[in-house]
């Protein structure tokens, strides 16, 4: 059993699909195929059903992607540790980042990392924030970026930044003509939402329970999956939201969505990091960068 066939082995679990695991790994099907058939037939064992064009793993496939991942994640680790002393001239980083921060907040900060160093290889996932933890917990990330609060022993989080928050509504929707709005109209009002395990999710919560709003008096007409879905269906007056500004900045200046006057707290970005795992030299760089172009939070990080 090599590297390079536990790699191709989680690339086409991953997309339960041969060509397109080739075509991600720059490989052709022929050789993809032949490293999962020799796999197979070294154990003598099935790891994926093959029922017409589909794949699907197996039972012992679903057991085996996983330690394959960990194997897989301390392999990149022992990379990165000698790809350090190459002085940042070739390596590697993997960050995930939950959509707000990773659509909105930190593509600027890596393109810039990435014209310093363009010899380190930068990889992006978004999720929702708890997907984000997943990732940096099972060593599928180096860094992890989220906007919702994590409590996780395994993992080193520090504040990075503070982002700010608008109640937002259609510019049809009948709280739009008003100057601010009261928590009595709120209750029973229709509400976009994100899906629960995102950090905006939980933002909303607690800015609705802090108008003394409980989960009973919240009406949410549509709970949906990303910011921009969020956003659309608010502008096409399915309900109001609350939603960071760097999301609705754009349709806030063209006046397809308003944003009502109300007090509203920010919201924090963290960073994630696994407390066993070597801090690499990139990674070190990369959040020098952070703390040079952020504002700078209030409270310190916890280990």
């Amino acid at each position: 059993m090599t590297l390079e066939q536990l790699r191709i082995f989680v690339a086409v679990a991953e997309r339960e699909h041969m060509t397109r695991a080739a075509d991600a790994l720059n490989l052709t099907q022929s050789a993809t195929s032949a490293a999962i058939a020799a796999l197979e037939a070294r154990y003598a064992i099935r790891l994926f059903d093959r029922v017409g064009r589909s794949i699907k793993l197996t039972h012992v496939g679903k057991q085996f992607v996983v330690e394959a991942r960990a194997v897989l994640a301390r392999s990149a680790a022992a990379e990165s540790v000698l790809a350090d002393f190459a002085g940042l001239k070739r390596g590697s980083l993997s960050l995930a980042a939950s959509q707000t921060v990773g659509n909105y907040w930190l593509p600027p900060l890596i393109h810039r990392f990435h014209s310093l160093y363009p010899g380190i290889a930068l990889d992006l996932t978004i999720g929702n924030t708890d997907q984000v933890a997943a990732r940096v917990r099972d060593g599928m990330a180096d860094l992890g970026f989220v906007e919702g609060q994590i409590d996780d022993p395994v993992l080193f989080v520090k504040l990075i930044a503070e982002d700010e928050l608008v109640l937002a509504v259609g510019a049809k929707h009948p709280w739009a003509s008003l100057r601010t709005v009261k928590p009595a109209q709120m209750k029973g009002a229709a509400w976009i939402a994100r899906e629960k395990g995102s950090g905006t999710r939980q933002i909303f919560e607690t800015v609705l329970a802090g108008f003394g709003l409980t989960r009973s008096d919240i009406n949410i007409a549509l709970e949906l999956p990303s910011n921009e879905s969020v956003r659309s269906a608010v502008a096409a007056g399915a309900g109001a939201t609350i939603l960071s500004k760097l999301v609705a900045a754009n349709l806030l200046t063209s006046h397809t969505l308003t944003a009502l006057k109300i007090a509203l707290p920010s919201r924090r970005f963290f960073l994630l990091r696994h407390k066993e795992r070597h801090v690499t030299q990139a990674e070190r760089e990369l959040e020098k960068m952070i703390a040079e172009n952020s504002s700078k939070p209030q409270s310190r990080s916890r280990t």
